[in-house]
């Protein structure tokens, strides 16, 4: 059983005692309508780590979280760039001579806004399948997660954490801007790739629209793919949002913005912003995409992406 409220309790009287103490902290929006048990549990540690206000705060709301799960996490320091942060990591299931399956996402936040969407959602998502593999683990590959400071100041994160000699997993997978839509957006640099090709079986399956690809906003994935560590990212957003999305980063004008670039990075970024019901389709859809992948690695293939 999870001990989610007890999390959420924890994390809401620190708020509380800070909130005492003078200390300014950024108040989330309230629920704006009823939703699934699934997608419940997961706004519900939209709001825990959105309560925790600052970044210190954000990554001690995690924390929290991952106690509630009983899985045990570690902080690790790192100084980059002459800027210091923390990153934290947990291993969730799968035997320790297995190869490595690692999910992450950033849980830093720009002074502007709650970083609701941007990325308490993607944070979320970790914590999501996090406690559905420790409940039923990987037949093939062992599951980590990783959740990266600093990602708003450059990627340093998760730049940090291939700097230090961790372990190369045999698949980084990331989540940034998780937050409504109907489409499941996926950065993938190989649309053969077994992990490309599960998901669309997946999304097919669940009847979700999927737009796989190389182009993408830049995000943690690309400290692994420059270090050529395999990685995919995924967001979930309106299908109509993502040609504007791309021309937005390339510099050029869509007729109409897409409401992530209204959110994020603003005063907009709130839970007001989220639609949980159809962010729990998109964790449903990767959860089965990844089970597929893990099933269809044979010996020999343990590990390709």
């Amino acid at each position: 059983m999870r001990l989610r409220h007890t999390s959420i309790i924890v994390a809401s009287l620190a708020l509380a005692l800070s909130a005492c103490a003078g200390l300014p902290r950024s108040q989330p929006s309230p629920p704006t309508r009823p939703v699934s048990p699934a997608a419940g549990d997961w706004r519900d540690d939209v709001v825990a780590i959105t309560a925790g206000g600052d970044n210190a705060g954000r990554g001690e709301a995690i924390v929290a979280l991952l106690d509630g799960l009983r899985i045990p996490s570690r902080a690790q320091a790192f100084e980059i760039d002459e800027q210091r942060g923390r990153n934290l990591l947990a291993a969730v299931s799968g035997a320790d001579d297995a190869p490595l399956l690692l999910l992450g996402a950033h849980y830093d936040k720009v002074d502007v806004g709650e970083g609701v969407t941007d990325n308490a959602s993607g944070s979320a998502v970790v914590l999501a399948l996090a406690e559905r593999f420790r409940e039923r683990p990987l037949a093939h590959h062992r599951v980590a997660v990783a959740f990266w400071d600093l990602e708003e100041r450059g990627l340093l994160g998760s730049r940090a954490y291939i700097e230090q000699d961790n372990e190369r997993p045999a698949l980084y997978v990331n989540f940034d801007v998780f937050g409504w839509g109907d489409t499941l957006w996926m950065m993938a640099p190989d649309p053969s790739a077994r992990i490309t090709t599960a998901t669309r079986a997946a999304a097919d399956a669940a009847r979700l629209a999927f737009v796989p690809g190389e182009q993408y906003p830049p995000t943690d994935h690309r400290a692994f793919l420059a270090a050529e560590w395999p990685a995919v990212s995924y967001s979930m957003v309106g299908n109509e949002e993502i040609d504007g999305i791309l021309m937005m980063y390339q510099g050029r004008k869509p007729k109409r913005t897409p409401k992530v670039m209204k959110v994020i990075h603003s005063d907009g970024d709130t839970l007001a912003a989220l639609d949980a019901d159809g962010v729990v389709r998109g964790i449903d859809v990767v959860e089965a995409a990844l089970r597929r992948w893990d099933a269809e690695a044979a010996p020999a293939a343990v590990g390709a992406h």
